[in-house]
């Protein structure tokens, strides 16, 4: 079942729900700092097992006390869907049992 774009308005009224999250260049986009270069990597552990858990990956990079993200559906032609908005509340669920800001 194909995955359908969302508007532009969609995005930014589930953006409102996603503190920190942006629209940049076409997709969703966060950035965490966490409180040592440890935690970091532990975050972006449990950030890949949700996305396995999803089927849907993001852009994941690992600094030394950050994590950022990017995402955006590849199937939907690089557009910002509904999976990436649900992988974006998943992160956000996970991010402050991680101590990240």
């Amino acid at each position: 079942m194909p995955v359908e774009p969302l508007s532009l308005q969609e995005i930014e009224e589930r953006l409102t729900e996603l503190p920190g999250w942006s629209l940049q260049d076409g997709r969703l986009t966060r950035a965490y700092r966490l409180g040592s270069h440890f935690a970091a990597t532990a975050m972006v552990v449990h950030v890949a097992q949700v996305q396995e858990e999803l089927d849907h990956h993001s852009d994941l990079t690992l600094g030394y006390n950050t994590v950022s993200l990017a995402v955006h559906t590849h199937s939907a032609g690089g557009a910002v869907t509904a999976k990436d908005v649900e992988l974006a509340r998943r992160v956000e669920d996970l991010a402050a049992g991680h101590g990240a800001h």
